[in-house]
C-alpha cells in the first residue's frame, strides 16, 4: 500500500511575490506537490509559473494538472517538461489530458474534435513524449502527429522519466491512463457538451468502483505500480459532516448527501474523521495521492501533518 502524499492545485493567479510565497508555504506545510491547470482563461501559463515555484523551493514537486494536449505539439511538451525537470533537480510531474472546454478552442481558433479523436491524439502524444524522455531519436508516423529523427535536450533528471499523470473520468481516457500513465488521475466529473455539461456518475462511490475495475483490468500486472490520484472538489472541516453534506447536496443537485459523504472527491468532518476517511478509502480503492484546491491549503494542513508519508 502506497504512502499518502498530498498536493495543491492553484486556480487563482498571483503576483510574482505572492506566487513565490504561496509555493514556499505549500512546501512548509508538508504538501508534496504544487500543481497548475491549463486553461486559456485567468490562469497563469503553467510551465513558466511552475519553473518559478521550483526555483523558490527545495523539496516541493511541481506539476501540471493537467496540460491540454491539443494546445501544444508533443515534441514541445517533452522539451519543456525535460528542461523543467532538469532545472528543478528532478521535481517535475507531467499531467496530461485530452481537453474539454470548447470555448477555449474557439477563442484560439483550434478545431474541437469529438472526444474519441481527442483521446486518440493524446495517446499518440504520450507515446512520443515517453520515447523522447528516454533519449531516443524519435521517428513517429501516426494519424495525428509526425516526428522525424528528433532528440530532445536536455534529458530529464528523473529516470526512466518524470512521472506521467493522465487525468480524467471517461472510459477512453482511463483506459489510456491504465495502459500508459504512472499516475492515474481521477476527477469524478465527466465534462460533456463542450465543457458545459457535467455528469457526476463517476463522483459516487459505485462509479469509482466501476472506474477502478476498468483501470485494474486494463493495467493488469502493472496495476500495483500505478499511483492513484484524486482531485478533491471540497474540503470542509466541521463537527457536523452530515449537515455539511446536506448543504452541498442543495448546491449539487445531481448528488445526494449520501453520495457526497461516500465520495473520495469530497472531504467532510473533523480532522480525525477526515483522516479516517482517507485511510478507509486507501484501503478500498488504493487512492493515496490527494490534491486539494488552493482555497483549502490551511484547512487541510492538519490532515497533511497527520498522514503525509504514512
Amino acid at each position: 500500500m502506497r504512502a499518502f502524499r498530498f498536493g495543491v492545485n492553484v486556480r487563482t493567479p498571483a503576483s510574482a511575490a505572492e506566487w513565490i510565497a504561496l509555493a514556499r508555504r505549500v512546501e512548509e506545510l508538508g504538501y508534496s506537490a504544487l500543481h497548475l491547470p491549463d486553461h486559456l482563461t485567468d490562469r497563469p501559463a503553467p510551465m513558466p509559473a511552475l519553473a518559478t515555484a521550483a526555483a523558490a523551493t527545495t523539496r516541493l514537486r511541481v506539476g501540471t494538472l493537467v496540460l491540454n494536449n491539443d494546445f501544444r505539439h508533443p515534441v514541445l511538451v517533452a522539451r519543456e517538461a525535460a528542461t523543467l525537470d532538469a532545472l528543478s533537480d528532478g521535481r517535475f510531474e507531467l499531467g496530461l489530458g485530452a481537453g474539454y472546454v470548447k470555448a477555449e478552442y474557439d477563442e484560439a481558433g483550434l478545431r474541437f474534435d469529438r472526444g474519441g479523436v481527442r483521446v486518440a491524439r493524446l495517446a499518440e502524444a504520450v507515446a512520443i513524449v515517453k520515447r523522447l524522455f528516454q533519449g531516443e531519436a524519435v521517428t513517429f508516423a501516426g494519424e495525428h502527429y509526425h516526428v522525424r529523427a528528433h532528440t530532445i535536450y536536455p534529458r530529464p533528471v528523473q529516470q526512466p522519466r518524470p512521472p506521467i499523470l493522465i487525468g480524467g473520468n471517461g472510459p477512453r481516457l482511463l483506459t489510456l491512463a491504465a495502459a500508459e500513465a504512472d499516475i492515474v488521475g481521477l476527477t469524478g466529473i465527466t465534462f460533456g457538451q463542450g465543457g458545459v455539461g457535467r455528469d457526476f456518475a463517476g463522483f459516487r462511490a459505485a462509479g469509482v468502483d466501476e472506474r477502478l475495475r476498468l483501470v485494474r483490468d486494463v493495467a493488469g500486472a502493472r496495476f500495483e505500480q500505478l499511483e492513484l490520484n484524486a482531485l478533491v472538489q471540497q474540503v470542509i472541516v466541521t463537527e457536523d459532516r452530515r449537515g455539511a453534506a446536506a448543504e452541498l447536496a442543495q448546491r449539487w443537485s445531481a448528488l445526494t448527501a449520501g453520495d457526497i459523504l461516500d465520495s473520495p472527491f469530497v472531504l467532510l468532518g473533523s480532522v480525525d474523521e477526515i483522516v479516517a476517511q482517507l485511510v478507509a478509502r486507501r484501503a478500498r480503492w488504493g487512492i493515496s495521492y490527494y490534491v486539494v484546491f488552493d482555497s483549502a491549503i490551511a484547512t487541510f494542513a492538519p490532515v497533511v501533518a497527520r498522514l503525509a508519508g504514512r
